[in-house]
Formats: C-alpha cells, sequence, structure tokens
C-alpha cells in the first residue's frame, strides 16, 4: 500500500520507488497488477512454452469429453512442433482437464424423504452355507429399509427368482407394519425386461404384484449407481456384519438356520442403535412412520408361488408322485411348491398358521420353510431335521432310550448319576437278570460309600459290561483302596512270564564228561 500511495503522490515510478525504498520496476509490476484488476500480492504467472498449444489441448479435452490421455496429447503437439517435454504437458492437461471437469460436474441434490412414500431393495452375495444334501452352495441377501426411518429388513435366500422376489417383498412390508407407495430397485430381469428407448419395461407379474400390495414399483438409471445408493450401502453393511471374511473373523455357518437367525440379530442390532444422518432410532421411527404406510392386504400376494398342496399327518407333501418333507409345525397346512432348476421350493404363509413354530418366530407373511432335491418316484426325500423327536436316528440307527421313572425306587437310583443311566441301558440291552435288585443294592452302597463313588462305579461297569452280582461291589471296593491319584501301575520286580536261564546248559558239555 505504501508504494501505491507513493505512485498516486508523485505520478511517476522512479519518485514513488526512491519514497517507498523500492526498485522502480517493482513500482510498475505493482502498478499494472492494480490497473488490471488483479491481486497485487498474488503469485505472478509467467509465460510456458505450450502456452500457444493450449487452445489445441483444450480442443482434444473437450472432444474425448475429459478421458484422453497425456501421454496421446503429448504426440501430437511434438507432431505440430512443440519441443517442450512431456512433463509440461502432462501439467497443461491435467489443468484443462480441471477446468473441464468443472464446467461438467453432476451436481446432486440431497434426498429429502418423507415418512411412508419410498422403499429400496436391493441384492447382495450371501456366506455358502450346506444346502439340500450337505453341498455347500451360495446363498443370497434380500436387504430392504425405509428411505425415511431408516427400518433395514435383511432377508437370507437360495435365489432371486420372480417367486422368491414376491416372497421377500410379502414379508418385508409385513416387518414394516404396512406399504410403502414407491419401491426403488435395480433393474434385474424380475423386475425390468427390457428398456425401449432408454425407458424400463415392466415384468407384467411384478406389476400385478405391486398393484396387490398398492405399491408402484421404479427403476434406477442403468449403470448409475449415484440413483440407488441407500440401497448400494444397506448390502454393503449388511454383508460386511454377515459374510464371513478376514476382516470380521466370522466363523462359517453349519446351516440356513443358522445364518437366519444371524441376520434377525443384524436387523435387531442396527434398528435399535441411533442412525447416523438421520439422528433417530429405526425402530422408534418406524412406529411413527407407520401412520403413513398403506394398510396391509389381508391374504399374501401368491402369483408365481407355484401349485398349492396340503401338509399331511406325516409332515410331507406330494409333488410329481413323490413324498417331500416339510419342517414341524406344518400339518394341515396349505403350502405352494414349484421346481426351481434340480430343486423343488416349499413356500408357507406363516401369517395364516394357527400356531407359529419355534423355528419361524421371527418370520413373517410368505416364507420359504424347505427345499428339497427333485427326485423320481419310489424314492422319497426326507430330510431327518424336519423330525428332531423322532425315534430313529439321522443314519437310520434307532436312538438309545430315555430312562424315565416310574416308581419311587426306579428315581432313587436314577437320581444317582449319569452312571446309572449308562448302567440301566446297558444292562438292558445285555439281557442282565435281577436288575431291579442290583439297583436297589447300588442305592443302598451309595448311602455309605458315597454318591459320586458309586455312580462312576456303574459307568465302569456299563462300559465294560460286568453286570453279575458282585462286580459292582468289587469295582467300588477298588475304586476305594486305589489311590486317588490315577491309573494302577504293575509291579514289574516280579513277572509271571517264565525266564529263559534254564536254556544256558543246553548244548554245552558238562564239565568232567566223556567226549
Amino acid at each position: 500500500m505504501e508504494i501505491l500511495e507513493a505512485y498516486d503522490t508523485t505520478g511517476t515510478a522512479h519518485s514513488a520507488a526512491q519514497l517507498a525504498g523500492v526498485d522502480p520496476k517493482t513500482v510498475r509490476r505493482y502498478v499494472a497488477a492494480r490497473d488490471a484488476g488483479i491481486p497485487v500480492t498474488g503469485p505472478s504467472r509467467r509465460t510456458r512454452i505450450i502456452d500457444d498449444y493450449m487452445p489445441k489441448i483444450e480442443e482434444w479435452v473437450e472432444r474425448s469429453k475429459g478421458k484422453v490421455r497425456a501421454d496421446i496429447v503429448h504426440e501430437r503437439l511434438l507432431a505440430l512442433g512443440f519441443d517442450g517435454t512431456e512433463r509440461t504437458t502432462r501439467r497443461a492437461v491435467a489443468e484443462v482437464k480441471a477446468a473441464w471437469q468443472a464446467g461438467h460436474r453432476r451436481t446432486y441434490r440431497p434426498w429429502i424423504t418423507e415418512p411412508g412414500l419410498w422403499m429400496q431393495f436391493d441384492w447382495g452375495d450371501g456366506p455358502k452355507v450346506p444346502g439340500p444334501g450337505g453341498v455347500l452352495r451360495s446363498t443370497l441377501l434380500f436387504c430392504a429399509w425405509l428411505a425415511w426411518s431408516r427400518f433395514r429388513v435383511v432377508i437370507p435366500v437360495w435365489d432371486q427368482t420372480l417367486p422368491t422376489l414376491i416372497a421377500c417383498l410379502d414379508a418385508t412390508v409385513r416387518r414394516f407394519g404396512g406399504v410403502p407407495t414407491y419401491a426403488l430397485t435395480d433393474n434385474p430381469r424380475t423386475v425390468s425386461i427390457d428398456h425401449v428407448a432408454g425407458i424400463p419395461v415392466r415384468h407384467p407379474q411384478i406389476v400385478e404384484a405391486a398393484r396387490h400390495y398398492g405399491m408402484a414399483v421404479h427403476t434406477c438409471v442403468p449403470y448409475d449407481p449415484e440413483s440407488k445408493g441407500g440401497s448400494e450401502a444397506t448390502v454393503k453393511i449388511a454383508k460386511a456384519d454377515l459374510v464371513p471374511t478376514d476382516a470380521n473373523l466370522l466363523p462359517d455357518y453349519a446351516s440356513f438356520a443358522e445364518l437366519e437367525a444371524a441376520c434377525d440379530r443384524f436387523c435387531a442390532t442396527v434398528n435399535a442403535r441411533r442412525h447416523r444422518e438421520s439422528a433417530r432410532i429405526p425402530d422408534e421411527a418406524l412406529a411413527e412412520e407407520r401412520g403413513r404406510l398403506h394398510t396391509l392386504p389381508s391374504a399374501p400376494h401368491t402369483l408365481a408361488l407355484g401349485t398349492t398342496r396340503s401338509v399331511g399327518t406325516d409332515q410331507t407333501i406330494r409333488f410329481g408322485s413323490v413324498r417331500y418333507s416339510t419342517p414341524p409345525g406344518l400339518v394341515g397346512a396349505e403350502v405352494w411348491v414349484r421346481a426351481a432348476g434340480t430343486e423343488l421350493v416349499v413356500v408357507a404363509d406363516l401369517d395364516a398358521l394357527p400356531r407359529v413354530p419355534d423355528w419361524a418366530e421371527n418370520r413373517r407373511g410368505l416364507s420359504e420353510v424347505a427345499r428339497h432335491l427333485l427326485s423320481t418316484p419310489g424314492n422319497p426325500q426326507i430330510d431327518p431335521a424336519h423330525y428332531p423327536d423322532h425315534p430313529q436316528e439321522p443314519g437310520g440307527a434307532p436312538k438309545p432310550p430315555i430312562p424315565k421313572a416310574r416308581s419311587v425306587a426306579e428315581a432313587r437310583f436314577l437320581d444317582l448319576g449319569p452312571g446309572a443311566h449308562a448302567w440301566l441301558i446297558a444292562a438292558s440291552a445285555a439281557g442282565a437278570v435281577r436288575i431291579r435288585a442290583k439297583m436297589t443294592a447300588a442305592v443302598e452302597l451309595a448311602a455309605f460309600v458315597g454318591v459320586g463313588t458309586v455312580d462312576a462305579a456303574l459307568a465302569v461297569a456299563a462300559e465294560a459290561g460286568r453286570f453279575a452280582e458282585g462286580d459292582l461291589p468289587a469295582i467300588v471296593a477298588h475304586h476305594v483302596d486305589a489311590p486317588s491319584s490315577g491309573n494302577v501301575v504293575a509291579d514289574e520286580s516280579h513277572s509271571v512270564q517264565p525266564g529263559t536261564g534254564a536254556w544256558a546248559g543246553f548244548g554245552t558239555t558238562a564239565a568232567g564228561a566223556g567226549s
């Protein structure tokens, strides 16, 4: 400011320089900058060797929509006579690209959500779990959320066919407690079967299903992840907490039921904690949003779920003259079955059951309850897990009997411990005689030497198969007399094995004997 004030006072650069104590060239540079309207103390830009070629670089960047590479630009500049280095070209191209992108950058308006208006859903790859037959197979995670309350639903499934999608949508809106106005998703073949002039053509069955629930299905712009960031984030968060990786150290799932339980725990956790963006707890916000949701239809939409079958008293259904088992609690219920590739899928309306089974406590509406490999007549597909209380092991062997006391004497004996249970089962299977008398004797013996000692002796007797009259007292006496440290070690100072000393003179001649 002193320089400019001196110049305004004197009107010449030479005099102003003497008053301000600087060089006259400095005065002229400051005055010129002020007259040009640029910052006086800002950095000055020197002329560059590439300045004459900048219009051409801008033309190439504009033509390529900001995608041209700097090395290609440098090759073309060399053909035009440019003699600078590639480093100079790269800096100039980067400068032009930044200016071009600033003028063509896409801007976003924050999504202003409204209660009861929008729902988003998408699919994500789930972990591998044992499927029908115990073979590991891939699963999928159906992830949905309400845009206003941020309430999330994650449902594991085996496939993403249209019937599975309809069943997942039905279960989702029933967890919401109502139906939103719109549902936004990607463009899978189950939702959009084609695009004509950029307009998605809806699958007629998904339109009919959406009309049943009073909801309009909309899809995102193809290849435009920005328009469905909410569902993408939901899938990302669910996979991070549910799919075993080296980052989360989750163990592998032993069954599909374990994966379902993990998804229920995940939903309960994320819906009970405060959301960072909305500053609301989703469970509490959902209670408020339910007042703006549409009423749920009384019956679920069953289009494309297959044919109906009734579950018999043996928990099986018939499809193609083959019997297939179903989980417990569905006897007498009507289910839907369909063939999906080489598998048979069984779907049930859990809300229509008179009593919800224990394995379906957290499920609602249409839900896949069983899946079997398709079979031929005469070869039924029976899953042993569907019969947890059946008196037969999954391999076909009978289950060991469970002792149940029916008298006071039997109760006293069984109260001795697990050894008494094992002894009774083994003695009965071996055809031992006078079992009741031996049980009474065991109870009397426990009163003298202790319950723990007799129970341990009974376990040893059951394992060794010793059920005679004096076997149990002998085992108890051995346990009482033996050191408490553990095993009995044989005395090696004497052995009943005959030695070889008598063989020492065999084949030799005694002293004094003749030849």
